[in-house]
């Protein structure tokens, strides 16, 4: 039987979700009396640890799980930072499964939360450029398209239009590596402390425009625009041109749609009415622990993703 013959069982009895679980020995996935799961009208992007009750710790059977459940993509911060062979059998799983590959970061030891490319030093410069040309290898082993860019913190001593420009001269230098491999950077702009260079979806659109390369666009994570400045619908207009992948987390809580304030089912519904075929990047914790937890989680991106 195909795994997905081996669905979740969502039965509501009495307004409360009752789930059946069964481990089964290629994905450990569940069986219950619902009908065989299609694919989510958007592409949504699990990672590591989401569904770790059911599938167990390796991230390629919670990959294997996922796909069981409908979803059709990943992303994985970490991704440079595993071995090369385990980076290998994350793609060849993903081409098995025909699944996408999302983001992963553009890392050396976190670097960009230590100090930042707005100060224009050479050495972080230099540390961009050799995370970058290691990026490159990193993708053609797990098919990836999109990596994550965080410009770091604020550079206080300088004004804030010279910082800008030693943003936009850096990524400039970060686009010429990439794009020939058509590659893209995503600028990720957080709400997670006010010494971030990057905070604001207007501030991204205006550097992407300035580097002006395929290789480099927005990050449009809507968890942290929801904080930062809220109007989420608008700002996706405002800023659609630029913006290459999107990200999700409900506010408070940065947890999955229908747990926070925001109203992601006409969210969704606006998104997938632009067109827009690419990934979305489930960013978020779980709100629930344990298997209850996951499967919540499933219904809650069912429920979503049940636009008209």
């Amino acid at each position: 039987m195909q795994r997905r013959k081996f669905m979740q069982q969502a039965l509501l009895t009495g307004g409360a979700l009752v789930t059946s679980a069964v481990t089964a020995s290629a994905g450990n996935t569940l069986k219950g009396n619902m009908p065989e799961e299609k694919n989510f009208k958007l592409n949504y992007a699990i990672h590591d640890g989401m569904f770790k009750n059911h599938a167990g710790n390796d991230f390629i059977e919670q990959i294997k799980f996922a796909h069981s459940a409908g979803f059709m993509a990943i992303e994985d911060n970490g991704m440079m930072g595993r071995p090369v062979e385990q980076q290998k059998k994350i793609g060849d799983t993903l081409a098995k499964l025909g699944m996408t590959m999302g983001v992963f970061v553009i890392t050396s030891n976190n670097w960009h939360w230590k100090t930042s490319l707005a100060s224009g030093k050479q050495e972080w410069i230099d540390l961009m450029i050799k995370d970058c040309n290691e990026a490159v290898e990193v993708a053609k082993r797990c098919n990836a398209k999109w990596m994550t860019v965080v410009p770091g913190n604020y550079e206080r001593s300088l004004s804030a239009d010279f910082q800008t420009i030693n943003v936009i001269n850096a990524l400039r230098k970060a686009a010429d590596i990439l794009a020939p491999h058509g590659l893209v950077m995503v600028l990720e702009a957080l709400s997670d402390n006010p010494d971030l260079f990057l905070r604001h979806s207007d501030q991204t659109s205006m550097i992407c425009k300035a580097v002006s390369s395929p290789a480099c666009k927005f990050l449009f994570d809507m968890y942290h625009m929801q904080r930062n400045e809220g109007n989420i619908i608008n700002n996706l207009d405002s800023n659609w041109d630029e913006i290459a992948y999107l990200q999700i987390g409900d506010n408070p809580g940065r947890n999955e749609p229908g747990t926070g304030e925001m109203n992601y089912k006409n969210i969704f519904k606006h998104i997938a009415s632009k067109g827009y075929k690419g990934v979305l990047g489930m960013e978020h914790g779980n709100a629930k622990p344990g298997k209850e937890g996951e499967l919540d989680l499933i219904k809650a991106y069912r429920e979503a993703d049940d636009f008209v």
